[in-house]
């Protein structure tokens, strides 16, 4: 099918996640995306541990050019393309595309239309000068405190914020981009991993402001709804559990013969319950103890009230809704981002939209290191000899 950003070229000069995110979804959007590599490659493609998928997630249906930007004919490539492009996009430390000569002020007199994307760790302030990790916002934005026990802050399990960073990335490109078929002109669009963690946090902010009363971690939380938590049921097995209305209520005591709960007037409200859960909620996990978390799904499903299994990543490979729904894609992992240094093919998971009733598709597998450096130069006008020659400097790189 035909996608929203055909004929939008973007140049991106990201490693890790935050930037290649935003690539991605525009990507997937239908934007033709050049990721623009060092000759040794995107550090993210040797990762191990926790950052071993990186590469292979975040850099689907996009062009590799492997380039010496530092080199004064690397450097030539890159401003060649860029002249070509509807948006640039960096998740650099600060200064670090100025002394390439790739900052915004430099792009922009080059291509006035241009949309120069810079995912940071912050906005320009007084925290700008320091370094970012995701772990490093989660801590100093509250999200860390939010999420563990109390005395115990705590990381969430996913990048969250620098995948929410290159969001709002793509988020902003998007918006400049409609902003300059008004006006014809480009602009710098800034997005930020601290001020990301704000945003995740805001509601308990909101919540302190409204009730005088600071957030509790999420462990010891007072919870907006009576029944909203996991349930340790027979044999040990866990599930999550939910009675967030007072519609669900009587459902969910009728459903499992609770009828001296649904006939408690200590219980008639949503509210009254969140006040009951320290009496209510021991009762609760003993008499639902008794029953299988197979069980107690197949009634919820049933009634239609909401559950969950307690999920692994690696169980959503065999997900019935993913793989009905096509959510999942079959791609080819390249051997330089493959813990086995082996081509690899799995499956991996969409954008979680639908255009028309769509899913965007995967046009092209994660890169091989170079993949399309010499097609690249022949399109900017470099002849054969010329590419060879640059390949033999070490200039570019590339497979032949």
């Amino acid at each position: 099918m035909p996608l929203p950003l055909e004929g939008i070229r973007v140049v991106e000069f990201t490693h890790m996640v935050m930037g290649p995110t935003c690539g991605l979804i525009l990507a997937d959007l239908g934007a033709e995306v050049i990721k623009v590599e060092p000759v040794a490659g995107d550090n993210t493609r040797r990762l191990l541990g926790s950052g071993a998928g990186f590469f292979a997630l975040f850099n689907r249906n996009k062009k590799s050019l492997a380039v010496d930007a530092r080199d004064p004919r690397g450097r030539e490539i890159v401003l060649k393309l860029v002249a070509t492009a509807d948006v640039f996009s960096e998740n650099f430390k600060g200064g670090a595309m100025a002394a390439l000569g790739l900052d915004y002020a430099a792009l922009a007199k080059l291509n006035p239309r241009l949309v120069y994307v810079s995912h940071k760790g912050f906005l320009p302030g007084p925290y700008e000068h320091r370094t970012a990790l995701d772990e490093v916002v989660q801590m100093m934005g509250g999200l860390a405190y939010m999420t563990g026990p109390e005395g115990r802050p705590l990381r969430a399990g996913a990048s969250v914020n620098d995948i929410m960073g290159g969001m709002f990335g793509a988020i902003g490109a998007l918006a400049a981009l409609r902003e300059r078929e008004r006006t014809g002109k480009g602009q710098e669009v800034g997005a930020a991993l601290f001020e990301n963690t704000v945003f995740l946090v805001a509601q308990h902010m909101m919540q302190f402001a409204v009730t005088g009363q600071p957030a509790a971690p999420m462990p010891s939380r007072i919870s907006a709804w009576g029944i909203y938590d996991v349930f340790t049921v027979k044999d040990g097995a866990q599930i999550f559990l939910a009675v967030v209305s007072d519609t669900q209520w009587p459902i969910f005591c009728d459903t499992f013969g609770f009828d001296d709960l649904r006939a408690d007037a200590r219980l008639a409200t949503n509210n009254d319950r969140v006040r009951a859960r320290d009496w209510l909620m021991p009762r609760l996990r003993e008499r639902l103890a008794q029953h299988s978390a197979d069980e107690i799904a197949a009634v919820f499903e049933a009634r239609g009230l909401p559950y969950a299994p307690i999920t692994r990543p690696q169980d959503l490979f065999d997900d019935p809704h993913l793989t009905a729904t096509g959510g999942l894609a079959q791609t080819t992992i390249p051997a330089d981002a493959s813990s086995s240094g082996r081509e690899l093919r799995t499956r991996a998971p969409l954008l979680p939209l639908a255009l028309d009733g769509q899913r965007l598709p995967l046009r092209s597998n994660p890169p091989a290191l170079g993949e399309h450096t010499g097609q690249l130069l022949a399109e900017l006008g470099y002849r054969s000899e010329e590419i060879e020659r640059l390949r033999a400097a070490g200039v570019i790189g590339a497979a032949r």
